[in-house]
């Protein structure tokens, strides 16, 4: 390993002295940020809020300060489902309903798994990234729908919010310190020839997590009461269960199918992939992407939408975004020639040297086609209504290229290769494969 020297340090200060961009740039981050400093005023006219095909939805929601955005964005396209069968103009479902159950579902997942490690070496690499990662907000398509298929849904009012549901970081914490401490208290009794303890241990983390989860969240409803009004008439609909309200929605999630876009070596096309340890509900849905081109993917997911039916997907938005306008673009910074050096990577190599993977998932309602092409796609985030058009951010279809993962469709528009493929036992991928991130 060649460390600097003097020397190198002197060549360096001598090409610095070369750039006057650099120079001149210096001068002004003074007393600005680097991130304001890239936009390009040229590029507004191709990023305006207007589309050529819309379908109507309601008002974003808010995960305020938590990682629940895969859960927003399924149940999203579950309400929109009630929104037109019972003529809604505002409705939310109950994300902390949801919520609670994926958080007590993780857990026993968690604490099933360790049953794989008891005897494996302490840095065995799988059972390190399944401690390190312990149990987080995000999730996946799959995961929703095991836990709609397991729990169904309630409407919002019959589980509100709390500001533990909205705010989960320190909760998170003393739910991941007590899943350690289950981990190392099972692989001690094991080591110790107490194997025939474990089962107890395990009932009694479970109910000790379940009590804690029940404060912060609240207690889950077993029947409620559907309150609506519906063409400007006061409805009510008594005694329904959440298996029942979710029926209501004339939806069948098992319908829809998870497809990806990983131009990596290891991933070919047209094959179906899985990832290791990765889930929530024991015996519900297991993690299954088809990877297609990129083409594929968005002829899909237009075939869809122009059946006035949303989608859900997920991206990564750490990216070339102004939340404030909520555009997501990246022709729209001219970041290389300001710092006069390349940023550019190819999706490939992105999620190959830990660039890129999906980090939140969202909701396509509308896309501008021009020319027979989508250039433009209009999305419901879940951050709230103060940024872009009411809480609706924009992408352009050159960041949509490059930076989304993966998107939701119906089986139905499947060709028959696609379906062929989709057929294929799915071919597993490592828990820290890039696929396995989690909105």
């Amino acid at each position: 390993m060649k460390p600097i020297d003097s020397k190198a340090l002197k060549s360096y200060e001598e090409s610095y002295g070369k750039k006057p961009v650099q120079q001149a740039l210096r001068r002004v981050l003074m007393n600005n940020e680097l991130s304001k400093l890239f936009d390009k005023q040229e590029q507004k006219p191709n990023v305006q809020f207007k589309f050529s095909h819309v379908i109507k939805s309601l008002p974003v929601t808010n995960q305020k300060s938590s990682g629940r955005c895969w859960i927003y964005a399924g149940l999203n396209v579950l309400r929109e489902a009630f929104a037109r069968r019972y003529d809604l103009k505002e409705f939310e479902l109950s994300q902390n309903y949801t919520a609670f159950y994926d958080k007590l579902e993780k857990i026993n997942y968690f604490i099933e798994a360790m049953d794989d490690f008891l005897e494996v070496d302490q840095d065995d690499r799988t059972l390190q990234h399944i401690l390190k990662t312990g149990i987080q907000d995000g999730g996946q398509w799959d995961m929703f729908v095991s836990l709609i298929e397991k729990y169904g849904v309630v409407p919002k009012e019959a589980m509100v919010e709390t500001a533990s549901s909205g705010a989960t970081a320190f909760m998170n914490r003393i739910i991941n310190v007590k899943l350690r401490q289950y981990a190392a208290n099972a692989r001690r009794l094991h080591q110790n020839g107490k194997g025939v303890e474990i089962p107890a241990l395990k009932e009694k983390t479970l109910d000790e997590l379940y009590t804690f989860l029940t404060t912060n969240f609240g207690v889950p409803p077993k029947t409620f009461n559907f309150e609506y009004v519906s063409n400007d008439v006061y409805r009510i609909e008594k005694n329904l269960n959440p298996h029942d309200f979710y029926q209501m929605s004339g939806v069948d999630l098992k319908d829809f199918v998870s497809i990806i876009h990983a131009p990596t070596k290891d991933k070919p096309y047209m094959k179906t992939y899985t990832v290791q340890y990765l889930g929530n509900v024991i015996g519900g849905r297991d993690i299954k992407y088809l990877n297609l081109e990129m083409k594929e993917l968005k002829d899909l997911v237009l075939k869809q939408m122009f059946d006035h039916e949303v989608v859900w997907f997920g991206s990564d938005v750490a990216r070339y975004g102004d939340r404030k306008l909520g555009v997501w673009d990246d022709q729209s910074f001219d970041d290389e020639a300001m710092l006069e050096m390349s940023l550019y990577m190819s999706k490939e190599d992105q999620l190959d040297y830990s660039q890129g993977a999906m980090n939140h998932a969202m909701v396509l309602t509308a896309v501008n086609v021009d020319d027979n092409k989508p250039n433009r796609w209009k999305i419901e985030n879940s951050w709230g209504d103060e940024n872009g058009q009411k809480g609706y951010f924009l992408a352009s279809d050159t960041w949509f290229d490059q930076y989304v993962y993966q998107a939701v469709v119906h089986k139905k528009y499947l060709n028959k290769e696609q379906q062929k493929a989709w057929e294929q036992k799915p071919i597993e991928l490592k828990p820290w494969d890039p696929m396995g991130s989690l909105a």
